[in-house]
């Protein structure tokens, strides 16, 4: 029997997202969000949804642009402080000794030591309530060659991203396959 939790912000996973924007001195920025995914393939877009209270919030409705880079378990405490501290307050950078990269394609900035970057030019901004919902084209993906497997295609066992599990408030790495995409379901 089911039990009831009412209304509630859970599903499982959560991604771990780290947005990438400039402010309007040119400074580079970073947070965590958890609130975002793939929300179309042609084009192909994500999104991620933001408090209006965020830097990142301002940065990117400014410059029409942000970035997704996807940490490595390697780097779950930087991840988790990029959501911890404010950019108007700290140089996210400098305080975790990570590098910003200035995307060639977008106005934003990427985390050079994570392994994969999606890069996005802003389409939409939904207000949802408490959060804006900001739907960026994403213009290119870049992976480190040490993540790439059979054909170049990034491999999740070598990126190694973790999730966020809200009602734990605790992240998790990836287990390993439980069957392939497109096929088990034609064992029924």
């Amino acid at each position: 029997m089911k039990i009831s939790l009412g209304p509630q912000t859970l599903i499982y996973p959560n991604p771990v997202l780290i947005v990438g924007s400039y402010d309007n001195a040119g400074k580079a920025n970073v947070m965590t969000a958890a609130w975002g995914g793939i929300v179309c393939s042609d084009p192909p877009c994500v999104s991620v949804s933001l408090r209006k209270a965020t830097y990142t919030f301002g940065n990117i409705a400014e410059r029409k642009a942000f970035t997704i880079s996807i940490p490595s378990e390697h780097h779950v405490k930087e991840a988790d402080h990029f959501g911890i501290k404010s950019g108007r307050n700290e140089d996210k950078f400098s305080m975790t000794r990570l590098t910003p990269v200035k995307s060639e394609i977008v106005d934003a900035p990427y985390v050079k030591e994570f392994p994969v970057v999606l890069e996005c030019r802003l389409l939409h901004m939904h207000e949802l309530g408490l959060h804006t919902q900001f739907v960026g084209q994403i213009m290119d993906v870049k992976i480190e060659e040490d993540v790439a497997g059979e054909g170049g295609r990034p491999d999740i066992r070598k990126i190694r991203p973790f999730v966020y599990d809200h009602s734990s408030m605790a992240y998790y790495g990836i287990g390993g396959v439980v069957g392939k995409a497109f096929k088990i379901g034609n064992e029924l």
